[in-house]
């Protein structure tokens, strides 16, 4: 009887394999895989017959595949199907919990970066932070799934989560209160002084192409001449809505990203369709350790074509492609099938994009951060203003009225509520560059 249902495991075992993973590679001896496999069902059966308490095969056997594709890589997955429509959750764009971005990377639950104007972005958390208790809990060996399930609950509910970051002398508690959370792709679209279009792109959606073109005809038709186009943490999201995002700096014909992986059908080269009309004017992409995924493609087209100078601190390097594929009983396989590679066939995986200028981030209060440019530098924003004021009464005789776009860098930044060192450097770069253009 053990034999025969030894048998069945085999083959049945044989042919998920060959569902799930498509191919067998062409290294594996026909002979060794149906060993390994006999070594597997073996195992199985003695663990059901002889283990001090029972033991139903379904719970063995997707014990052994989240094993399984845990060794992998940081990114595969197995899913349950509890774990399964969490992930479906997820593409709805609004969901109870504390708004973060999460990956495993060295082996720790990591913050990719916190999602703009959410619990954790408002409480403090930061991007690279690493999650290493949740509700007093090790995180240690921890699936992201777990970590999601354990993160998300009702709005209202508090979760106290415990992070260790760099440069930070003690481990940090948060607690925070979950919430909705309502991703929103543009945040910010303004204009500032010497017509510097400024657009916070914080997530890739089905949407964000069509919206971003929204706001960039919008500040076109105020006068913008020049764009920053701020990714800094923005953990990434759908792969057509990044490549369209960088179609509309990108000419036509010119490669964007492509994905190499082993199986065949994996290979993909995405090139520009010419799509928007804003490929001229000068522009400054801001990166941070929170930019990953779609953030990342976008960059290395931009750097890769010269099209435009990256301004912050290197990327995350996520830049692995996972296909989840359901299987018969509901539950799926999230895998890695491909990466991702820019235009002159650099990888992103594990190694992001380098900025051209490295400015990092400072945390100052903005009123002693005026207060020392002031001193410095002669009370800049005031000239700035003055400066502002009689470009705006100009340009209003001529300009159609477009909303609420037009501010200054100073105003911006106390809607912000915090000074942005980098923002003023982009905003200083783009100024030098029209200078150097001969358009100032």
């Amino acid at each position: 009887m053990r034999k025969v249902l030894v048998a069945s495991l085999v083959v049945i075992s044989a042919i998920f394999i060959l569902h799930a993973q498509g191919v067998i590679g062409e290294e594996q001896k026909e002979d060794d895989f149906y060993q390994e496999i006999e070594l597997f069902t073996d195992a199985l059966v003695m663990i059901r017959s002889d283990y001090v308490e029972e033991a139903k095969y379904k719970d063995l056997i997707y014990g052994a595949l989240k094993g399984m594709l845990r060794s992998l890589d940081d990114y595969s997955q197995f899913l349950t199907p509890e774990a399964y429509n969490e992930v479906k959750v997820e593409t709805e764009g609004e969901f109870g919990g504390l708004g973060i971005q999460i990956a495993i990377k060295d082996g720790l639950l990591t913050i990719i970066a916190p999602i703009d104007d959410t619990p954790a972005y408002h409480i403090g958390l930061k991007a690279n932070d690493k999650i290493v208790k949740i509700e007093d809990e090790v995180t240690k060996d921890i699936t992201l799934m777990e970590a999601v399930k354990k993160l998300r609950g009702e709005p209202g509910t508090e979760v106290t989560i415990t992070v260790m970051r760099e440069g930070a002398e003690k481990l940090l508690d948060f607690t925070i209160t979950r919430d909705i959370i309502k991703v929103k792709s543009i945040r910010k679209a303004k204009l500032f002084e010497d017509n510097i279009g400024y657009v916070r792109l914080s997530e890739f959606q089905e949407r964000s192409p069509q919206d971003l073109e929204k706001a960039l005809r919008e500040l076109e038709a105020a006068g913008l001449d020049s764009l920053i186009l701020d990714l800094r943490n923005n953990p990434g999201g759908l792969l057509d809505s990044a490549v369209k995002v960088s179609e509309k700096f990108i000419p036509a014909g010119e490669v964007i990203v492509s994905t190499r992986g082993r199986a065949g059908g994996q290979d993909f080269e995405f090139r520009s369709g010419g799509r928007g009309a804003h490929r001229e004017y000068p522009l400054v992409v801001m990166i941070s350790g929170g930019s990953a995924s779609g953030s990342e493609i976008v960059a290395g087209a931009i750097k890769d074509h010269k099209r435009g100078v990256l301004l912050g601190t290197k990327t995350f390097g996520k830049g692995s492609v996972q296909t989840v594929v359901p299987l018969m009983d509901g539950s799926a396989l999230r895998l890695t099938t491909s990466k991702y590679y820019t235009p002159s066939g650099i990888c992103i995986h594990e190694k992001g994009i380098e900025p051209d200028v490295e400015v990092k981030f400072k945390e100052e209060s903005l009123e002693e951060a005026l207060k020392v440019e002031e001193e410095e530098a002669g009370k800049i924003f005031e000239k700035v203003e003055e400066e502002q004021q009689e470009k705006k009464a100009k340009e209003e005789k001529t300009k159609p009225q477009t909303g609420q776009v037009r501010t200054t860098l100073k105003g911006f930044m106390e809607e912000q509520g915090f000074y942005d060192n980098q923002l003023v450097h982009a905003v200083d770069l783009l100024k030098g560059i029209k200078v150097y253009r001969g358009e100032n």
